[in-house]
C-alpha cells in the first residue's frame, strides 16, 4: 500500500469538460443536495447534469465552490480507502476540502463551511469589487525567471497597496486586488507565455481572496460559523502557511481561527504546504482529486523547485511521470 498525500484543488476546477461529474446514486450526494437545499440554492445535480456550461452560472461562487467540494471529497474517500494517506493539503478553497478530508470536520459540517464561505465571498466581494490575476514565474522549463519575478515585486509595489500577493502557487504568482489594483497589474506586468497561456491573466468571477479586501469575510464566518465543530484529524492537515495539524497534535481553537481567519485575509501559500509535506511526511505519491487535473504542473513546479526525486524541470518531471513509479496521481482528466 503506496504511502499518499492528497492535494485538493481549488477555484478553476470545475469547468466544461466536468459537468457530469456526479452520481446521482452516490448517498454522498443525496446528503449534499439535502444540505444544499437548507440555503435554498440551485440542486448541484441540476448544475451538473446541465446539457450545456454556462459560465455565468457554474463559476458563480455560490455554485462551482461545493461542486468542487463534493467531487474532490468524493475521490479523496476512494484515495483514501486503497492507500495510506499520510497527509492531506488543498490549494485556497481546496483547505476547506482538506478540513473534511482528513476529518477535522465532519462531512456535513464540511459542506456547510464551503457554502457559507462561498456566500460570504460574494457578499463581500460585491460591494468592494476587485478580483486576481495570474502571472509566471518560471520559464517554460519551469525553472526560476528573475526576470518575471523582479516584474510581480515591481507591479505590487508600485500599486499604492492596491495590489498584493495572494497565493503562492508553484512557478505561477496569484495576484490580487481592487479594481484599481487589478487594472494597475493588467496595464504593468510585462505580457508573458506560459505553455499555451497568454499572461497576465484575469481569473473569471474571482474576488481578492487572502488579502485585506476580505477581512470582513472572517468576521462575518467566525459569527454564521460559530457551531461548526472541528475535531482532531484522522491524518495531517498541511495549511497554506507550510504548518502542519496532526492526530497526534493538534490545537482545535487555533485550526478554527486560522480557517475563519488569516486562511481568508492572508496570503495562502499552497508551494510551501506542498514542500513541507513533501519533507515532513516523505510520501510515495501525490494523489490530485478531481474535478479536472489543473494541479498537476502546479504540483510539478513544486517538485521542480525542491529538486524532489532528481526533478530540476519540466523534462525531468515528464520523465519520472512517464517510468514505473510516477510522483503525481490525477484522479480525473
Amino acid at each position: 500500500m503506496s504511502r499518499i498525500v492528497i492535494l485538493c484543488p481549488g477555484r478553476g476546477s470545475y469547468a466544461e469538460k466536468q459537468l457530469k461529474s456526479l452520481d446521482p446514486a452516490d448517498p454522498r450526494v443525496q446528503a449534499a443536495e439535502r444540505l444544499r437545499a437548507e440555503f435554498g440554492l440551485t440542486p448541484l445535480l441540476e448544475l451538473d447534469g446541465a446539457a450545456k456550461f454556462d459560465r455565468a452560472v457554474h463559476l458563480a461562487p455560490e455554485n462551482v465552490s461545493p461542486l468542487i467540494w463534493l467531487v474532490s471529497t468524493i475521490d479523496a474517500a476512494t484515495a483514501l480507502r486503497e492507500h495510506d494517506c499520510v497527509g492531506v493539503a488543498g490549494n485556497s478553497l481546496g483547505w476547506y476540502t482538506a478540513l473534511a478530508v482528513a476529518g477535522a470536520l465532519s462531512f456535513e459540517d464540511g459542506f456547510r463551511v464551503v457554502q457559507t464561505m462561498s456566500l460570504l465571498q460574494k457578499e463581500v466581494c460585491a460591494a468592494t469589487g476587485g478580483g486576481q490575476v495570474l502571472y509566471p514565474l518560471v520559464d517554460d522549463d519551469w525553472r526560476r525567471d528573475p526576470e518575471r519575478e523582479g516584474a510581480v515585486r515591481s507591479a505590487l509595489e508600485s500599486s499604492g497597496g492596491e495590489a498584493l500577493p495572494s497565493i503562492h502557487l508553484g512557478g505561477l504568482a496569484v495576484l490580487a486586488g481592487s479594481d484599481a489594483g487589478v487594472a494597475h497589474l493588467k496595464r504593468v506586468l510585462p505580457k508573458a507565455k506560459l505553455g499555451s497561456n497568454q499572461y497576465p491573466l484575469q481569473l473569471e468571477q474571482h474576488g481578492p481572496y487572502h488579502t485585506r479586501f476580505v477581512a470582513r469575510v472572517s468576521q462575518l464566518a467566525s459569527r454564521r460559523l460559530a457551531d461548526v465543530e472541528f475535531r482532531t484529524p484522522d491524518t495531517t492537515l498541511v495549511d497554506g502557511r507550510g504548518r502542519m495539524h496532526s492526530p497526534w497534535s493538534c490545537d482545535l481553537a487555533e485550526l478554527r481561527q486560522y480557517t475563519f481567519g488569516a486562511q481568508v485575509h492572508e496570503p495562502y501559500d499552497f508551494g510551501l504546504s506542498v514542500k513541507v509535506a513533501l519533507r515532513e511526511l516523505a510520501p510515495d505519491q501525490l494523489w490530485c482529486p478531481g474535478p479536472g487535473n489543473t494541479l498537476g504542473g502546479t504540483v510539478g513546479q513544486v517538485v521542480a523547485q525542491e529538486g524532489w526525486r532528481g526533478v530540476h524541470g519540466k523534462t525531468d518531471f515528464g520523465v519520472l511521470q512517464e517510468g514505473p513509479a510516477p510522483l503525481l496521481v490525477s484522479m480525473r482528466r
